[in-house]
């Protein structure tokens, strides 16, 4: 995997501009911060997030990948001040499930997700280099 930095462009925080990579492509639907059983245990953003980043890693696993082959993140917020007022507990969750990952990542404020009580949603591509 190659991170892909203009080198006049200041260095992104937490994420990566873009990568580039070549392997076996694994793509992951969202991934919300519900259980294996598909209950919420919390409605708390950071809770949620923690436990989606879980899930995450548990379906890379199926397909033989960890956390160091994501390649690209995209979220989705109900409420991006909720995002914008937990980037510090966010990103300590973040590294603590997945370590220091940082792929290409894209936030998008949504006026809903499919599970009503889902503070958020993760999709995920990962590739597993060949």
């Amino acid at each position: 995997m190659k991170i892909l930095q203009p080198e006049n462009w200041p260095k992104p925080k937490g994420y990566s501009n873009g990568v580039a990579a070549k392997g076996n492509h694994i793509f992951l639907a969202g991934m919300v911060g519900w259980n294996e059983h598909e209950k919420f245990e919390s409605l708390d953003f950071i809770a949620q997030a923690r436990q989606a980043l879980k899930n995450i890693l548990a379906v890379l696993k199926e397909g033989g990948a960890d956390s160091s082959h994501i390649t690209r993140m995209t979220w989705y917020f109900v409420d991006m001040e909720e995002y914008r007022a937990s980037l510090k507990q966010l990103g300590t969750a973040y590294t603590d499930v997945l370590g220091k990952v940082y792929p290409a990542m894209t936030g998008i404020q949504v006026a809903g997700l499919v599970e009503k009580d889902a503070r958020l949603e993760i999709e995920v591509t990962a590739i597993i280099p060949d």
